[in-house]
């Protein structure tokens, strides 16, 4: 397949997808596959979430992350490795890196109803009582997210020439995780290490991470050619890219992207940044052995086997959130 530099990531409607019609959604499985092996990102229209929603969770978490940092600590449960609850301001770093990057967040777990016994690996959520809208609306856009998550990873199935549904057991009461980040006001740049940033360069652990559109510019992607683009996506948009879980389970057919969240210009550091990503994680017993169909004498095996229960592990400890 020919190289493309994208200018812009591709925008796409799952509505193709899911119409009934079969060109429609073979055109929209090819087209997705393509933007995954060139350059990992997507902007999605039609994805389940409504404006009013999104607002109500943008709207709850800004109100929690205007608390004191005293009120927010109580919910930061250090044992956890940040899987649950609040996360204080640069606590997480990316791999590789020792400066912690400029950002606070919370995090919202599965929800397991169905009497999986895989809920007792899960810690309970936490939600913080001075907001108490947070459980509600947090679940209902935990729940929309990762049903549309599924739908798009029936999609890359069938262009990785895999049963529609090779992904539904894998990702059956997965370890997703909803983050609500918040990029917090910076009153004095000077103060701050040279190399701080609201979030450097890093690629995503999971197989797939959708992204409610974030509340200003930043977010950057880093293209083959090695130039930084912007990430623009429309309102009514999100844009979802492939983690690398999924990398190392096509064995790089599909591109881990690594982007990052630069500092605005000066004059707006003292401004707030919310970001909402949804991370889609597998159960911890998937296997990431990479793909027999992804293997050839061009591409041979990248990757030694690894489950994604421990793949989660180690990039835990290399983020600085666990021991």
């Amino acid at each position: 397949m020919q190289e493309l530099l994208f200018d812009t990531i591709p925008s796409l409607d799952l509505a193709d997808f899911t119409s009934g019609n079969p060109e429609k959604k073979a055109q929209f499985v090819q087209e997705l596959g393509n933007a995954f092996n060139q350059i990992g990102f997507v902007a999605i229209k039609n994805h389940g979430l409504t404006d009013e929603i999104s607002e109500q969770l943008y709207s709850a978490f800004k109100k929690f992350f205007a608390l004191p940092d005293e009120v927010k600590k109580k919910y930061e449960i250090v044992e956890l490795a940040g899987q649950r609850g609040y996360t204080s301001k640069g606590r997480e770093h990316a791999k590789g890196r020792n400066t912690g990057d400029l950002k606070e967040f919370y995090h919202i777990g599965q929800f397991v109803e169905d009497g999986d016994p895989i809920k007792n690996e899960y810690p309970e959520n936490i939600f913080p009582e001075e907001v108490p809208e947070i459980a509600t609306i947090g679940k209902q856009v935990y729940q929309i997210l990762e049903k549309t998550g599924k739908i798009l990873l029936r999609a890359i199935a069938l262009y990785l020439q895999l049963p529609e549904d090779y992904f539904e057991d894998k990702v059956h009461n997965g370890n997703s995780i909803l983050r609500a980040i918040h990029y917090y006001p910076i009153e004095n740049p000077d103060l701050l290490p040279p190399d701080a940033v609201r979030a450097a360069e890093h690629g995503d652990i999971n197989l797939i991470t959708l992204l409610m559109g974030a509340s200003a510019d930043g977010l950057q992607i880093l293209r083959k050619d090695g130039k930084w683009i912007p990430v623009t996506a429309l309102p009514e948009q999100i844009v979802v890219n492939v983690g690398d879980m999924l990398e190392r389970l096509t064995n790089n057919k599909l591109k881990s992207t690594i982007h990052r969240v630069v500092n605005p210009p000066r004059e707006l550091m003292g401004t707030s940044r919310y970001s909402m990503p949804f991370f889609m994680h597998p159960r911890s017993e998937m296997d990431l052995s990479c793909l027999p169909s992804c293997i050839d004498e061009n591409n041979p095996k990248q990757y030694p086997d690894i489950t994604a229960g421990e793949f989660l592990n180690e990039r835990l400890k290399e983020l600085g959130l666990k021991k």
